[in-house]
């Protein structure tokens, strides 16, 4: 019987910014350990983008060796007390899982967790694999999220000298600024890039590439062999409808780097408060959405609306994310299409006109098309927006590098294989590559390039 996560009470956990999910036993760890199969072709390592040999590692753990589960973890996956986290196991490795075909499949992401979880506790490991003979190569990092720090591990690993470039004052991408504490504590992060650290990547903060010096500076002054672009795709995009001026409409980039990074949820401890008013609405159905709906309850918001066009049925969040937010007490207000927003004689919102919707056939998406029902509108009373409804790259490194090619949307166009651009020794990865994707898919591409990046340069493979 696959094992339920222990989690804090929802009466509890909206009272505080502590982790919602509490991990296994070791009881439970082993028990459900022992359910795997230990398949012969591996089809869920098939189904990890950073291909993880997951029968190994869970045949560790069956067998009680839990320090090498981790370790064994970690020869593929750079950041996996991370992925025990947020990685949507049930899309990928999970949904390949024999067992699944019938019954549950096995609960990977959790025994990840697990296995990494009692590592950090039990062990200080600062190098879990042997690092190459050094390479006299420089490689430049733009970027410490998941696929940048991914791609610097590996070359660490491989020898070479990384160095990754953060614009803003902290390392860690959205792992640190995008995902709450609840979800991801700072702390996991914190430890997973003590690790790459130990490795002997070097960070330099502060610094935006394309405004503090070029790519091409990089190449030619600084002497770098070659470069990966893993920026992200922080650029919020909007509605465009009436009243998105106004005070106390928030970009859920803006609302959630204000929580998760300037610690606005401590004040006044610290001194970034969020103005976010007693009922708030959030425009999207994505895990982005559910965050911070989920943070604007911890914040003090009396009524938190999720505001989504289609139906629950067709939200990309993860289901786990859903449930947990219906438990707290986040309102979906689903098949209804904000139009315009509507505010006060100061400035501020005071309420939400809406159209209610119908699903009409399937469009492009595979979902099926949201349709406007005639004479619906309606208004919502919120004090606070925020706009949940996707991101996009943002163009200036793009815009001050000469000859970069990029695609409709403003993805950096790259080989698929390899992640190179058409600049030569220039590679790119994550979500300025395929616009906002998931955490382990941008690791995928960390690991790509680290690999093309070593056969670029000349270094040894085996």
């Amino acid at each position: 019987m696959r094992p339920r996560m222990p989690k804090q009470s929802p009466q509890e956990r909206i009272k505080n910014f502590n982790p919602v999910a509490l991990g296994l036993s070791k009881v439970q760890a082993v028990a459900e350990a022992k359910r795997c199969l230990q398949c012969k072709d591996s089809p869920c390592v098939k189904g990890c983008p950073v291909e993880i040999d997951i029968p190994a590692f869970i045949k560790l753990l069956a067998e009680g060796r839990f320090k090498q589960a981790g370790e064994k973890i970690k020869e593929r996956n750079n950041l996996p007390a991370v992925c025990g986290r947020v990685c949507p196991q049930e899309t990928q490795c999970e949904l390949s899982c024999i067992l699944g075909k019938k019954g549950s499949p096995i609960a990977i992401g959790v025994l990840e967790r697990f296995a990494t979880d009692w590592q950090l506790g039990q062990f200080r490991v600062k190098k879990t694999l042997s690092i190459k003979k050094r390479q006299p190569a420089k490689v430049a990092v733009v970027g410490s999220g998941p696929a940048g720090l991914t791609c610097a591990g590996d070359l660490a690993k491989m020898g070479y000298k990384a160095t990754v470039f953060e614009s803003l004052h902290k390392p860690g991408g959205v792992l640190v600024y995008g995902i709450p504490e609840f979800r991801l504590a700072k702390k996991i992060i914190e430890t997973e890039i003590g690790y790459i650290k130990s490795l002997g990547v070097t960070f330099e903060e502060n610094t935006l590439v394309g405004k503090t010096f070029s790519l091409e500076e990089l190449l030619t002054q600084r002497h770098y062999k070659a470069v990966f672009i893993a920026v992200g795709a922080g650029l919020p995009q909007f509605l465009g409808i009436p009243g998105e001026n106004l005070d106390r409409v928030y970009s859920a980039n803006e609302f959630l780097t204000r929580v998760n990074l300037m610690k606005a949820y401590l004040f006044p401890d610290y001194d970034t408060p969020v103005n976010i008013g007693r009922r708030i609405a959030v425009i999207g159905g994505g895990n982005v959405a559910f965050d911070a709906a989920r943070c604007a309850l911890r914040l003090g918001g009396d009524e938190v609306f999720i505001v989504y066009r289609r139906s629950e049925k067709e939200m990309p969040a993860r289901v786990e994310e859903i449930e947990n937010a219906k438990e707290e007490g986040v309102k979906l207000r689903l098949l209804t299409l904000p139009v315009k927003i509507i505010g006060d004689a100061q400035g501020y919102v005071k309420a939400m006109e809406c159209l209610k919707m119908r699903l009409g056939e399937i469009d492009a998406s595979g979902r099926r098309r949201p349709v406007p029902v005639e004479g619906s509108q309606f208004t919502l009373d919120v004090d606070t927006v925020i706009v949940a409804i996707g991101q996009r790259p943002n163009p200036l490194l793009a815009r001050a590098t000469p000859g970069l090619k990029t695609a409709r949307g403003g993805t950096i166009e790259v080989n698929e294989k390899t992640q190179e651009t058409c600049l030569r020794g220039v590679y790119a990865g994550g979500d300025i590559a395929t616009g906002a994707a998931t955490v382990i898919s941008a690791m995928g591409a960390g690991k790509r390039a680290a690999k093309a990046i070593d056969e670029y340069i000349g270094g040894r493979n085996d």
